[in-house]
């Protein structure tokens, strides 16, 4: 039986953790089996003593000394997979665990290696937030996608799901955010086979937690040149 390898970055998420882990568990993927690995990246807010509690046979924590960024926690759980399909879920719930079955077909019809999560596909809802954010979201999939020469509609998605075999040959070294471009210059450079699919998407305003920013965005397009032409 397949077993899906779920990989939660945690960063000061003391509001949205417990709710968060509570739904990955409860998520519909079938007859697949399910491991969480949660991997807390020097939480400074009460979110490593609420995973302490959490932590169990079905829930895995993992805890970094000190904070290092988004990237750094899905490398260290990355080591510590043993299903044969892997999906990102960040902790904050803008993406809806419910939701993984969507992701999971086109792998488990022999499709795809690599399915994307696209905020800018189908009719799912979307919560309306900063057009701003949008408009970079899509240059940087313009940009990624003129490097790549694959057609993706939301190479910064957060719901990136792929096979044990692309895991295993992935090597990411962006600490942040950057792994997003990182990861899609490496996968197109795989000549994996990559499917996208329509998801809903609530996401968040900064004076709830949202982390990312403009200095992301500018390293973003550092990592596309580099991904893609150098590295």
């Amino acid at each position: 039986m397949k077993k899906l390898s779920i990989i939660v970055p945690v960063y000061n998420e003391k509001a949205f953790i417990k709710k968060a882990i509570a739904a990955v568990l409860k998520a519909n993927i079938g007859k697949l089996k399910k491991e969480v690995i949660v991997v807390d990246d020097g939480s400074r807010d009460g979110t490593t003593q609420i995973l302490k509690k959490i932590k169990s046979r079905r829930v895995k924590v993992f805890f970094q000394k000190k904070n290092q960024g988004k990237g750094a926690a899905i490398r260290r759980g990355l080591k510590e997979i043993t299903g044969d399909i892997v999906i990102i879920q960040d902790a904050d719930l803008e993406y809806n665990p419910g939701e993984y079955s969507l992701l999971l077909q086109p792998i488990l019809d022999k499709k795809a290696d690599v399915v994307f999560g696209s905020r800018f596909l189908g009719d799912r809802p979307h919560r309306v937030l900063y057009y701003w954010h949008m408009v970079g979201n899509h240059f940087l999939t313009l940009l990624s996608n003129m490097m790549t020469n694959i057609n993706l509609t939301d190479m910064e998605t957060g719901y990136k799901m792929f096979t044990r075999e692309v895991a295993d040959k992935l090597h990411l070294k962006e600490n942040r955010f950057g792994m997003e471009p990182e990861f899609t210059a490496k996968i197109a450079g795989m000549k994996c086979r990559v499917y996208e699919v329509g998801i809903s998407y609530s996401g968040r305003n900064y004076d709830h937690g949202k982390k990312i920013g403009w200095k992301d965005g500018l390293h973003a397009v550092w990592c596309i040149l580099r991904y893609n032409l150098f590295d």
